[in-house]
């Protein structure tokens, strides 16, 4: 009894000792607790509003980010190989696949900036590194999104107007340079503070341009940017995709007419010069199309966000809602170079010669003498 009476009267402070430390182990933390005062005087006061993360998100964030890296370093780093190497892809059509695979490359570049903020729970690199990864992350999707519109445009030269004079390598270079040209006023007035400017957002561990600042100056930023990043290059993709479709499907139908007029199954059966040339450029124009799909799956959210932030009900803007757009475009840079290997013949041949251990079986196209001898034959 006395043992009993004499442990009673410390129950009470180990169950409180138990308490305090539960306490402290699960103690809300506002966003930006770790943060240097200085780089809160950049965060939007919205994200201020809200608890920080379980440390689990962004360590989970922090991971995805590694294989994104390891991932869409490798595929972009392949295609800027084979694509600027190989003699038989060094084309002025290729030299735009060149650019998105650079812009795709960069944009891969900035993600060890997120990587370590990640397993910090906060930003660690200051205005500069938000500077940085921001400029960054704006020239590649820019400039990535004026570059799907000029590969589009290409491919609608090549396919709908194939006896028109083709794109020279010079023509192909200044477009190029028209892309960065065009890219750079909305990548550098928010670097230096004239129209817009780049801040932290969503966990802090990322930055991007303001789109919260309740003034006109952010507004306006956010309508101009949306409209001449998102809308204009989407516009000419659609339109230039349409007028491929368009084209190919009259083609498509003029060929099973004169197939009918022959009483043949397929005018292609004798697998002419012309038709290999055709079939090849619409497997490209596929492979386009599924480049731009991608495109607004990497883009659209972040326009919804923008425009949510600027003109809308910023309440559905959590800081994982805001996360999720950075994740998006990571995951289409990282698909972006195997739509290449999975579709583009030359690439996948090139591909099979300097690395075999890709297991890429392509058969190499017969010539057009070859097909014809054996079409007489046959006949």
């Amino acid at each position: 009894m006395m043992a009993n009476a004499t442990l009673h009267p410390s129950l009470p402070a180990a169950f409180t000792a138990g308490n305090a430390v539960a306490d402290s182990r699960y103690e809300v933390r506002m966003l930006g607790w770790n943060t240097p005062p200085e780089y809160m005087d950049y965060v939007s006061p919205h994200w201020k509003s809200f608890e920080a993360p379980n440390p689990f998100l962004h360590y989970m964030l922090g991971v995805f980010y590694i294989f994104f890296m390891f991932a869409a370093l490798t595929g972009n780093g392949v295609v800027i190989w084979v694509f600027s190497s190989a003699k038989s892809l060094r084309t002025p059509s290729n030299m735009f696949v060149i650019n998105l695979a650079i812009l795709d490359f960069i944009m891969m570049l900035k993600t060890p900036v997120f990587i370590v903020n990640s397993f910090n729970e906060g930003p660690i690199w200051g205005k500069t590194g938000c500077d940085t990864f921001a400029l960054m992350g704006s020239y590649s999707g820019i400039a990535g999104a004026m570059t799907n519109a000029a590969i589009a445009y290409d491919r609608y030269k090549t396919i709908a107007k194939p006896f028109e004079a083709k794109m020279s390598r010079g023509t192909a270079f200044m477009m190029v340079l028209g892309i960065w040209a065009y890219a750079s006023p909305w990548c550098l007035l928010p670097l230096f503070g004239i129209w817009g400017r780049y801040v932290p957002e969503g966990f802090l561990t990322t930055c991007s341009f303001d789109y919260l600042t309740p003034d006109e100056n952010t507004r306006t930023f956010v309508a101009a940017i949306f409209f001449f990043a998102y809308i204009v290059p989407g516009f000419f993709i659609v339109y230039f995709y349409s007028q491929i479709f368009s084209h190919v499907r009259s083609h498509e139908k003029a060929m099973r007419a004169q197939a009918k007029k022959m009483n043949v199954d397929n005018l292609r059966s004798a697998g002419s010069k012309d038709d290999q040339e055709k079939s090849a450029e619409i497997r490209i124009a596929k492979v386009c199309m599924g480049l731009f799909f991608m495109y607004l799956v990497a883009w659209t959210p972040y326009a919804v966000v923008s425009l949510l932030g600027a003109f809308g009900d910023r309440t559905m803007l959590t800081p994982l809602v805001s996360m999720l757009p950075a994740l998006n475009c990571k995951m289409v840079a990282c698909i972006d170079p195997w739509v290449y290997a999975i579709n583009h013949p030359r690439y996948r041949l090139e591909l099979q010669k300097r690395l075999p251990w890709f297991c890429i079986h392509e058969e190499k196209p017969q010539d057009y003498s070859s097909q014809s001898s054996n079409a007489t034959e046959k006949a």
